[in-house]
């Protein structure tokens, strides 16, 4: 079992993306993703999302929401993911150059058009919503199969 965060920074409209093609054998190459990486050992999902903000895009988090948790059974073929999900409305400082692909602040209305993995276009939205989620996105191949939801 892994625990990850997938993090979005929000901003007069528009959210801020990662195109994932700097690393070598990124499982998301391609792809548009928001911030986040995994948890490290003693950290929180809030520390692990401040410091992956950070050391992706050079922003400093002032707030943080936690907008729900999605599970991914062996979505790198080997272990589940657990991905806990959150929206930034705050922060500072200036982008970097990442070093996980290229920064992107998207209007909203276009997110849904960028190359997404087929399970963010369905929870992307809920993203506005205020409630909290429970989610499980099934991949076999990088093909989603299956998918299920709770809101509270």
């Amino acid at each position: 079992m892994k625990l990850a965060t997938l993090c979005y920074l929000k901003n007069n409209d528009q959210t801020l993306m990662l195109y994932r093609n700097k690393k070598p054998g990124d499982i998301h190459k391609g792809k548009w993703n928001g911030l986040g990486g995994k948890v490290e050992a003693g950290e929180t999902p809030e520390q692990c999302a401040i410091r992956e903000i950070q050391e992706e895009s050079g922003l400093t988090v002032i707030d943080l929401k936690l907008n729900g948790v999605i599970t991914f059974p062996m979505f790198d073929g080997v272990d589940d993911w657990y991905v806990f999900i959150f929206t930034i409305h705050e922060s500072h400082g200036f982008l970097i150059d990442s070093p996980e692909g290229e920064l992107a602040w998207i209007p909203d209305e276009k997110l849904l058009e960028l190359n997404l993995w087929d399970g963010d276009r369905i929870f992307l939205p809920w993203l506005e919503q205020d409630k909290f989620f429970s989610a499980k996105f099934v991949y076999v191949a990088k093909e989603l199969i299956d998918w299920s939801v709770n809101f509270y």
